[in-house]
Protein backbone atom coordinates (compact mmCIF):
# COMPACT_ATOMS: atom_id res chain seq x y z
CA UNK A 1 0.00 0.00 0.00
CA UNK A 2 1.46 3.32 -1.03
CA UNK A 3 1.59 6.26 1.69
CA UNK A 4 -0.25 8.52 0.16
CA UNK A 5 -3.20 5.77 0.23
CA UNK A 6 -2.38 5.78 4.00
CA UNK A 7 -2.33 9.69 4.06
CA UNK A 8 -5.63 9.85 2.53
CA UNK A 9 -8.01 8.98 5.22
CA UNK A 10 -6.79 11.81 7.73
CA UNK A 11 -6.35 14.28 5.06
CA UNK A 12 -10.06 13.82 4.25
CA UNK A 13 -10.84 14.01 7.98
CA UNK A 14 -9.26 17.10 8.51
CA UNK A 15 -10.87 18.48 5.50
CA UNK A 16 -14.59 17.39 6.90
CA UNK A 17 -13.86 19.15 10.40
CA UNK A 18 -13.02 22.42 8.87
CA UNK A 19 -15.48 22.67 6.44
CA UNK A 20 -18.25 24.54 8.30
CA UNK A 21 -14.64 26.05 10.74
CA UNK A 22 -15.19 29.44 11.85
CA UNK A 23 -12.16 29.32 13.38
CA UNK A 24 -8.86 27.07 13.50
CA UNK A 25 -6.27 27.88 16.71
CA UNK A 26 -2.98 26.46 15.93
CA UNK A 27 -1.25 25.03 19.72
CA UNK A 28 1.86 24.07 21.18
CA UNK A 29 1.47 21.35 23.78
CA UNK A 30 4.67 20.43 24.66
CA UNK A 31 5.20 20.01 28.23
CA UNK A 32 1.47 18.98 29.47
CA UNK A 33 1.33 16.05 31.27
CA UNK A 34 -1.43 13.32 31.01
CA UNK A 35 -3.67 14.74 33.06
CA UNK A 36 -3.20 17.58 32.17
CA UNK A 37 -4.03 17.36 28.80
CA UNK A 38 -6.89 14.85 29.83
CA UNK A 39 -8.35 18.26 31.57
CA UNK A 40 -7.20 20.03 29.11
CA UNK A 41 -9.35 18.09 25.39
CA UNK A 42 -12.21 17.67 28.23
CA UNK A 43 -12.22 21.40 28.75
CA UNK A 44 -12.56 21.92 24.73
CA UNK A 45 -14.67 18.79 24.06
CA UNK A 46 -17.72 20.43 26.25
CA UNK A 47 -17.64 23.93 24.29
CA UNK A 48 -17.94 21.80 21.20
CA UNK A 49 -14.20 21.84 20.11
CA UNK A 50 -12.58 19.89 17.71
CA UNK A 51 -8.87 19.13 19.55
CA UNK A 52 -6.95 16.89 17.66
CA UNK A 53 -3.06 16.47 16.95
CA UNK A 54 -2.54 15.56 13.60
CA UNK A 55 0.84 15.14 11.49
CA UNK A 56 1.89 18.92 10.28
CA UNK A 57 2.21 17.46 6.38
CA UNK A 58 -1.54 16.35 6.73
CA UNK A 59 -2.76 19.58 8.16
CA UNK A 60 -1.00 21.21 5.34
CA UNK A 61 -2.47 18.89 2.23
CA UNK A 62 -5.74 19.54 3.79
CA UNK A 63 -5.79 23.54 4.59
CA UNK A 64 -3.90 24.02 0.85
CA UNK A 65 -5.96 26.33 -1.02
CA UNK A 66 -8.81 26.96 1.91
CA UNK A 67 -9.03 30.30 4.20
CA UNK A 68 -7.41 28.79 6.38
CA UNK A 69 -3.98 28.12 3.91
CA UNK A 70 -1.90 30.59 5.96
CA UNK A 71 -1.70 28.69 9.27
CA UNK A 72 0.76 26.89 6.99
CA UNK A 73 4.03 28.29 7.82
CA UNK A 74 3.04 27.77 11.64
CA UNK A 75 2.76 24.08 11.49
CA UNK A 76 6.49 23.74 12.79
CA UNK A 77 7.20 21.21 15.87
CA UNK A 78 4.38 19.81 17.87
CA UNK A 79 1.04 21.49 17.09
CA UNK A 80 -2.70 20.49 17.97
CA UNK A 81 -5.83 21.62 16.26
CA UNK A 82 -8.11 23.34 17.28
CA UNK A 83 -11.47 23.69 14.95
CA UNK A 84 -15.07 25.61 15.98
CA UNK A 85 -17.80 25.77 14.03
CA UNK A 86 -19.96 27.46 16.35
CA UNK A 87 -18.01 30.19 18.41
CA UNK A 88 -15.38 32.02 16.37
CA UNK A 89 -13.14 33.35 19.09
CA UNK A 90 -14.04 29.87 21.77
CA UNK A 91 -10.79 28.33 21.00
CA UNK A 92 -8.51 31.39 21.53
CA UNK A 93 -10.54 31.76 24.92
CA UNK A 94 -10.39 28.87 26.06
CA UNK A 95 -7.09 28.01 25.57
CA UNK A 96 -5.74 31.18 26.86
CA UNK A 97 -7.69 30.62 29.85
CA UNK A 98 -6.34 26.93 30.04
CA UNK A 99 -2.52 28.55 29.16
CA UNK A 100 -2.84 31.01 32.19
CA UNK A 101 -2.94 27.79 34.75
CA UNK A 102 -0.35 26.03 32.36
CA UNK A 103 2.46 28.22 30.72
CA UNK A 104 3.36 24.92 29.19
CA UNK A 105 0.23 25.35 26.43
CA UNK A 106 0.89 28.13 23.82
CA UNK A 107 -0.89 30.08 21.22
CA UNK A 108 0.90 29.69 17.75
CA UNK A 109 -1.67 31.52 15.04
CA UNK A 110 -4.81 30.87 14.07
CA UNK A 111 -7.66 32.09 11.74
CA UNK A 112 -11.10 33.36 12.67
CA UNK A 113 -13.40 34.01 10.51
CA UNK A 114 -11.40 34.19 7.72
CA UNK A 115 -8.70 36.59 9.14
CA UNK A 116 -5.51 35.30 10.28
CA UNK A 117 -3.92 36.32 13.24
CA UNK A 118 -0.32 35.22 14.54
CA UNK A 119 0.86 34.60 18.29
CA UNK A 120 0.45 37.82 19.72
CA UNK A 121 -3.12 38.25 17.33
CA UNK A 122 -4.61 35.33 18.86
CA UNK A 123 -3.94 36.49 22.47
CA UNK A 124 -6.00 39.90 21.36
CA UNK A 125 -9.00 37.52 19.91
CA UNK A 126 -8.90 35.21 22.77
CA UNK A 127 -9.95 38.50 24.78
CA UNK A 128 -12.85 38.98 23.03
CA UNK A 129 -16.19 38.18 24.60
CA UNK A 130 -18.34 35.29 23.40
CA UNK A 131 -21.17 36.49 21.06
CA UNK A 132 -24.38 35.30 24.61
CA UNK A 133 -22.07 37.03 26.51
CA UNK A 134 -22.14 39.81 24.46
CA UNK A 135 -25.52 39.77 23.51
CA UNK A 136 -26.21 39.33 27.44
CA UNK A 137 -24.51 42.49 27.95
CA UNK A 138 -26.42 44.83 25.49
CA UNK A 139 -29.67 43.60 26.16
CA UNK A 140 -28.84 44.53 30.04
CA UNK A 141 -27.38 48.02 29.05
CA UNK A 142 -30.84 48.49 27.00
CA UNK A 143 -32.97 47.29 29.96
CA UNK A 144 -31.15 49.76 32.39
CA UNK A 145 -32.77 52.28 30.82
CA UNK A 146 -36.18 51.04 30.59
CA UNK A 147 -36.13 50.07 34.30
CA UNK A 148 -35.52 53.19 35.11
CA UNK A 149 -37.96 55.24 33.62
CA UNK A 150 -40.71 52.74 34.57
CA UNK A 151 -39.55 53.43 38.15
CA UNK A 152 -39.47 56.93 37.60
CA UNK A 153 -43.32 57.07 36.43
CA UNK A 154 -44.27 54.53 38.98
CA UNK A 155 -42.55 57.04 41.54
CA UNK A 156 -44.48 59.90 40.01
CA UNK A 157 -47.77 58.12 39.88
CA UNK A 158 -47.61 57.18 43.45
CA UNK A 159 -46.84 60.56 44.74
CA UNK A 160 -49.89 62.16 42.70
CA UNK A 161 -52.20 59.37 44.69
CA UNK A 162 -50.61 60.36 47.85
Amino acid sequence: MAKVELKQPIVEEIKEYIKEAKAIVLVDYRGLTVEQDTKFRKMLREEGIVYKVYKNTMVKLAIDGTEFDSLKENLEGPTAVAISTTDATAPARLIAKFAKENPEVELKAGVVEGTYYDAAGIKVVATIPSRDELISKFLGSIQSPITNFARVIKQIAESKEA
